[in-house]
C-alpha cells in the first residue's frame, strides 16, 4: 500500500462527507474560546478532535452566522483571513473585546487561547 502525499490527503479532507458529530465538536470548541482570546482555525479543529480539518472550521463558521463567536477564530499567526468589510468587522469585534493587534495580526503571545482537551471527554478521534 503506497503512502498518500500531503496534497492527496488535503484533497480527501476537502471532500470529507458532512458529519454532524464533527460539526458539534467544532461548535463546542469555538464556544470554549473566552472573550478577549483567539484561536486559529487549526487549533479549533485539533481541539475538536479533527486535526487537519481547519477548512471545515471556516465553512462551519461561515454558515453559523452570529450563533457562534466567530470573530475569535483567526488564521495562523493571528491573521484575519476575512476580506473587506467582514475582516474589518472581525477586527472591530475583537478590539471591543480588548484584543490588541501588532499591525494586521492579533498579538498571539497575549491573546492565544489554550484549549484544555480533557474538557472534551466525548470528542472522537478520527
Amino acid at each position: 500500500m503506497r503512502k498518500l502525499t500531503h496534497r492527496e490527503v488535503a484533497r480527501r479532507l476537502i471532500r470529507a462527507p458532512k458529519s454532524e458529530q464533527r460539526d458539534v465538536a467544532i461548535r463546542k470548541a469555538v464556544r470554549q474560546i473566552p472573550r478577549g482570546k483567539v484561536a486559529t482555525y487549526g487549533q479549533v479543529a485539533a481541539a475538536a478532535g479533527y486535526p487537519l480539518f481547519h477548512r471545515q472550521v471556516a465553512q462551519l463558521l461561515r454558515k453559523a452566522g452570529n450563533s457562534l463567536p466567530w470573530q475569535r477564530v483567526v488564521g495562523a499567526g493571528g491573521a484575519i483571513k476575512l476580506k473587506y468589510e467582514a475582516g474589518l468587522e472581525q477586527r472591530t469585534r475583537l478590539e471591543l473585546e480588548g484584543v490588541r493587534f501588532r499591525g494586521r495580526r492579533v498579538d498571539m503571545a497575549e491573546h492565544r487561547h489554550r484549549f484544555r482537551t480533557w474538557e472534551f471527554d466525548d470528542h472522537p478521534l478520527p
